[in-house]
Parts: structure tokens; sequence; C-alpha cells
């Protein structure tokens, strides 16, 4: 997982108009996804953060496209909103066993079987036989 954090340059209180008065970025690249964390001020300099998930596509006709997923969190929200992440989180940390469904020894013997099968199916056949029913 990569991180990146920046801010923007503020001229009194604000930035360019184009940017939504972005304060401070941080960028966080994991895997095929990539994290936005962008912290925001309202007209009236409130901070709020904006968290942006986004994903390179692959479309139709082959052209690439980001799709983006965006959650607003304000202000007022910050402490119930950590104190759910770091609940699941840790439910996630203490319970990961649950998730990581073992390959039982029979399941493994009945691929293995199963394959052989498929193998010597097809490795048998001569080219003579064909056209013979």
């Amino acid at each position: 997982m990569e991180e990146e954090a920046g801010t923007k340059e503020v001229i009194n209180g604000h930035d360019d108009k184009n940017t939504k008065e972005e304060i401070f970025t941080r960028v966080v690249r994991a895997g095929k996804r990539t994290y936005f964390f962008d912290v925001k001020a309202t007209r009236k300099d409130d901070y709020y953060l904006t968290i942006t998930e986004s994903k390179k596509r692959l479309g139709k006709e082959g052209k690439v496209f980001y799709e983006k997923h965006k959650i607003f969190l304000y202000k007022e929200d910050f402490d119930k909103f950590t104190e759910g992440l770091k609940d699941a989180v840790s439910y996630i940390d203490n319970n990961r066993e649950e998730f990581e469904a073992p390959i039982l020894t029979s399941e493994v013997e009945s691929r293995e079987q199963k394959s052989s099968l498929v193998t010597a199916e097809f490795t048998d056949v001569e080219f003579e036989d064909l056209g013979k029913h």
C-alpha cells in the first residue's frame, strides 16, 4: 500500500475554485484501487472529508475509465465513523480464521482423482481410433 500526502496552496483561506476548496489530500494506492482522502472547506470554512475509491476499468471497445465511489463525512460524524471503522476492522482481525475456509483433505484427494481421470481419458486417444464408433 503506497501513501502520498500533499497540501494545496491556500490563499486567504481559499484556493482555486476548480479544486472545490480542497485543503489537504492524501492518496493511498492499494492493489487495483486508489483511495483519496480529501479535506475540503465549505463556504463558511467548516471542514469535511471526502473519501473516494477509484478503480481502473476496461470499458466497451477497450477504452479505459475510472469507476469512482465517494463518501462525504462531516465533522459532527467523525467520532462515530471512526469508532465504527475501528470496530469493524477489529472484528475482521479477530475473526479472520472464520473467513478463510480450509480445504479439506478429502476435497484435495477428490480433485486429484478427477484431474488424473481427465488426463488419462485424453492421453490414451490414438488418431487411428478417430472415425470408428
